[in-house]
């Protein structure tokens, strides 16, 4: 069980931060901000207390899968930036 929770953070990882990012943008989607918020109280359903095993199937399966469909639906502009972002090198002053 340990080792599923540490494969599915490491592949998700990448995608909470593309959705951070979007989440700060200034051309985001209107539909976005909605979206997320709905699929974090998803994530923190009292479903997941209730029945522990159905919690966790859903955690460690639908969430993530959740967000990575939702963010296949940002514009290509937006995924661009993201991507320009990463390759930009900041020298030190």
């Amino acid at each position: 069980m340990k080792r599923l929770f540490w494969f599915v953070w490491r592949m998700s990882k990448s995608d909470l931060r593309l959705l951070w990012f979007a989440l700060k943008h200034k051309e985001r989607p209107k539909w976005l901000m909605p979206a997320a918020a709905l699929l974090a109280l998803y994530a923190v359903s009292p479903l997941n207390f209730a029945i522990p095993v159905v919690g966790v199937i859903d955690d460690m399966m639908i969430v993530p899968m959740a967000l990575h469909f939702l963010l296949k639906c940002l514009p290509p502009s937006m995924l661009r930036a993201y991507s320009h972002r990463d390759a930009v090198v900041v020298e030190p002053r």
